[in-house]
């Protein structure tokens, strides 16, 4: 009786603010769709009429989008192991699990995109502000979830370690790493599929990548050779999920 009551206030709950919040988010205005169809219908025929002829730059540009979002990933993974090892409560003592979870979920809860326009005030425009941007920002998830893995480890392989006299350190080296070792390898690669897309975005503040070009031919109402952008980064971004799906089977 307990259960079906709580479960009556989390659901009621959740259909109370959804009504409650119908005005606020101006659903109701999902009617300019149709009223405003001419100009839906121009920027419809831009996009489905791509303009290819500086195919060559926007390749360039979607190249330059790979490269950060993959440095991103990279630095990000670097400053997560560390941190999701002492953000694991089967690892560290408490005093030092609190402060690095706050540290932890300070990265997770500033956007990247306001991270990347602090770095582009910092080191001026550019890729090197969207790859620290999406390091930042991915440190903070790689580093819950990395956590999070460890938490959850078969305590055999440590206790055998632990048994031959070996130190804390060697009992992470060869008890906990090659456990977790597949898994934390799955979500880097799934971040860097999601950083791909955030590095696009990131380019919208002068961060470097494809989305700089898509931000100038936006804002010039050039609407093939946005529809001729987007076609670049659907293949890019399939291409790299595509190929992440394939390693995280080998792996999992």
């Amino acid at each position: 009786m307990g259960a079906w009551v709580l479960d009556v206030l989390i659901w009621g709950g959740i259909a109370a603010i959804l009504v409650y919040s119908f005005g606020p988010v101006e659903l109701d205005g999902v009617s300019k769709l149709v009223t405003n169809a001419g100009n839906t219908q121009a920027i419809a025929s831009g996009l489905l009429h791509p303009d290819f002829t500086e195919w060559r730059l926007f390749v360039a540009k979607m190249w330059e989008t790979v490269q950060i979002a993959l440095w991103g990933t990279f630095i990000a993974v670097f400053l997560a192991v560390p941190l999701g090892l002492l953000a694991a409560r089967n690892i560290a003592p408490i005093w030092i699990v609190t402060p690095i979870r706050w540290v932890m979920n300070l990265l997770r809860s500033v956007p990247d995109l306001v991270i990347g326009l602090l770095f582009v005030v910092a080191v001026g425009l550019g890729p090197l502000a969207g790859v620290l941007a999406i390091a930042l920002n991915t440190a903070g998830v790689l580093a819950k979830l990395f956590s999070e893995a460890v938490e959850s480890i078969d305590k055999g392989p440590v206790e055998g370690v632990r048994a031959t006299g070996a130190s804390q350190l060697h009992e992470i080296v060869w008890g906990v790493i090659p456990q977790v070792a597949p898994l934390w390898t799955s979500f880097a690669l799934y971040r860097f599929e999601s950083n791909s897309r955030s590095a696009t975005v990131l380019g919208l503040i002068g961060a470097g990548g494809i989305g700089q070009l898509l931000f100038d031919y936006m804002n010039s109402f050039d609407y093939t050779k946005v529809g001729a952008v987007v076609i670049i980064v659907v293949i890019a971004v399939t291409l790299i999920d595509m190929l992440s799906q394939a390693m995280r089977k080998r792996l999992l």
